[in-house]
This record gives C-alpha cells, structure tokens and sequence, in this order.
C-alpha cells in the first residue's frame, strides 16, 4: 500500500518511523496528543453544560410565560364575567365598556 503512495508518503512514514523511535519524541508527541484530547474533552463539557444550561433556562422562561399567559386569561375571564353581571343589571354598555376596558364586541358576544 505504500508503494502506491508515492515518494512523498513513503518519506513521511520514514520520518513517523525515526520519530516514533526515538523515546523522548515519542513521549513528548504522546503527551501532546494527550494534551490536545484533554482539551478537546473540556470544550466538549463545557459546550454540554452550555446547552443544559440554556436548556433549563429555556425551561423556566416557558414554565413562566405559561404562568403569565394563565393568569392574565383568568383575569380576562374575571373581567368578562363582571362585564356579563352589569349587562343583567342593565347597566349601559358604554359604561361597561369604560368601567372593563372591553371591547363594545367583546361585550354584546356575553349576552
């Protein structure tokens, strides 16, 4: 296989051949190789605990719209319900709406 890798390859082997060879080069590539995984692993955790993170956050956010979204419909319906007990006392519906905040449509869709 290397003979129809050309001279170029065949050198480069040569020379990882002498290097690997040679005990001080060997452990020095070693412990650069070693180096070069263990940060490798590093980026990898902290882009993990960067995703977790964002997760969690993404998370609570939603957990919190949610909670916002819930209590502004629960108003609305609090307010769409004094809304219909005024129309039944035949208040004016200028004033319901004045009084609510809704809607001249909103109020004429209770009764």
């Amino acid at each position: 296989m290397l003979a129809t890798g050309g001279p170029l390859l065949i050198k480069t082997v040569g020379v990882l051949k002498e290097l690997s060879e040679d005990e001080r080069t060997r452990l020095i590539a070693e412990a650069y190789e070693k180096a070069r995984r263990d940060e490798a692993s590093r980026v990898n955790w902290a882009r993990e605990e960067g995703r977790r993170e964002g997760r969690e956050m993404g998370r609570e956010e939603g957990r919190e719209e949610a909670r916002r979204e819930a209590r502004e419909e629960g108003k609305r319906e609090q307010t769409k319900n004094i809304a219909l007990k005024l129309l039944k006392r035949n208040v004016p519906i200028d004033e319901i709406v004045e009084a609510t905040g809704l809607t001249l449509k909103e109020i004429e869709s209770l009764g």
